[in-house]
C-alpha cells in the first residue's frame, strides 16, 4: 500500500499554540516580535499575555538586543520574525549580544526555506541554518511537523542556553502521533532500512519517506532519520547508519553546505566513511512562485532523493 500523505498544521501555527501553553506553565517566558506576530503566530501569546509580549517594530537587531536584556535579567525570551530577517539582518547582534555571552535566548525564524512561496528571494531563507550553526554553543532545530514543533517549543525553555528553531509557512505532513516524545540532540528513526540511510529534516522528511516507499518496490530498503536537531548533531545515529547501511543521503530545504549536509559529513568522515550524496538548494537563491513549483524546480522532491540514493548505491557496490 502506497504511503498516504496527510497534511496537518503549519509548524508556525504549532509554535503559536505551544507558546500560549508555555506562557501559562512558566511565568518567566516573555515573547518579542518584529511586527510580524500575525505571520509568526506569536500573536497568539500576545492576546493571552499582553503584559509579557513586546512588539519591537521592524527592527530585528534591536529586538535581539532586547531579548538579550531580558535573558540577562533572568527571564526566558522567545524572539520571533521571518527567518531571513531575524538571522540575516540581526546576525551581528545575535553573535555579540547572545552567542558571545551565551545568554538564554530562544530565537524562532518563521517562513523558513523556499516553501513560503510567492514572497520571493528576499524573504526566503536558504542560509539561516548555516548561520545559526556557525554560532558557538547554539542549539539549532528544524522540526518536521506540528507535533514535534509543539514539543520542541516547550522543551527548549528547559535548556539554559541559546536556541534557534526554524518554522514554516505551509501545512506540514503529519508524521507523529500527538503523544510522541523527542530528545533534543537525538535523531528520530521514522523508517527502518538496511541498504541506505536518508537523513532529513523539515518538509524533506516526508519526501524521504515517499522515496523510501517507492524504492521498496525494487526491494531497496531505505532507513529514514528525522535529524530535527542539526546542532548538536546526533553522532551516534549517523555513525550507526553509516556502519549498518553503508551509504547516506542528506535532504534539507536549505543550501547544500553549512547545515545538515556538512554536519553529517563531518561525522561520517571521522567515524565511518561511506558514499554520500546531498539533496538541497544548489548554490542559488530561489524566486517567486507557488511552494510546490519551487520545491519541484529546485530539486527538493522524493524523485531527487531517489536519484541521490541510486547514486550512492552504485558507488557502494
Amino acid at each position: 500500500m502506497a504511503l498516504e500523505v496527510k497534511l496537518g498544521k503549519a509548524t508556525r501555527d504549532a509554535y503559536g499554540e505551544a507558546l500560549v501553553e508555555l506562557g501559562n506553565e512558566n511565568k518567566n517566558v516573555v515573547v518579542l516580535d518584529a511586527d510580524l506576530s500575525k505571520s509568526t503566530k506569536s500573536g497568539d501569546f500576545a492576546k493571552k499575555y499582553p503584559e509579557r509580549f513586546f512588539n519591537c517594530g521592524i527592527s530585528e537587531a534591536n529586538m535581539v538586543g532586547m531579548a538579550a536584556g531580558f535573558a540577562g535579567a533572568g527571564l526566558i525570551p522567545y524572539a520571533s520574525s521571518f527567518a531571513s530577517f531575524l538571522v540575516c539582518k540581526g546576525f551581528d547582534q545575535i553573535r555579540m549580544s547572545i552567542a558571545n555571552p551565551h545568554l538564554n535566548v530562544k530565537l524562532v525564524g518563521s517562513h523558513g526555506g523556499i516553501s513560503l512561496g510567492e514572497d520571493g528571494a528576499s524573504q526566503q531563507s536558504v542560509e539561516d541554518i548555516a548561520l545559526a550553526c556557525a554560532l558557538p554553543k547554539f542549539t539549532v532545530l528544524v522540526p518536521s511537523d506540528a507535533v514535534i514543533t509543539k514539543f520542541l517549543t516547550k522543551r527548549m525553555s528547559q535548556i539554559s542556553s541559546p536556541v534557534y528553531m526554524r518554522t514554516g509557512r505551509p501545512k506540514a505532513p503529519i508524521l507523529y502521533a500527538e503523544n510522541e516524545t523527542f530528545e533534543i540532540g537525538k535523531a528520530k528513526t521514522v523508517r527502518e532500512g538496511n541498504d541506505v540511510t536518508v537523513i532529513a529534516n523539515g518538509l524533506l522528511v516526508m519526501e524521504a519517506l515517499l522515496a523510501a516507499d517507492e524504492l521498496q518496490k525494487e526491494n531497496i530498503s531505505v532507513r529514514v532519520l528525522d535529524m530535527f536537531t542539526v546542532k548538536p548533531i546526533d553522532k551516534e545515529a549517523v555513525t550507526k547508519a553509516a556502519k549498518e547501511t553503508g551509504a547516506i543521503v542528506t535532504a534539507e530545504e536549505h543550501l547544500i553546505g553549512g547545515a545538515l549536509s556538512s554536519y553529517v559529513s563531518e561525522v561520517v568522515v571521522n567515524t565511518c566513511p561511506v558514499p554520500m550524496d546531498f539533496v538541497g538548494v544548489n548554490d542559488t537563491y530561489s524566486e517567486s512562485g507557488k511552494p510546490d513549483e519551487l520545491l519541484d524546480k529546485y530539486g527538493l522532491r522524493a524523485k531527487n532523493i531517489i536519484s541521490a540514493i541510486r547514486n550512492v548505491l552504485a558507488r557502494k557496490k
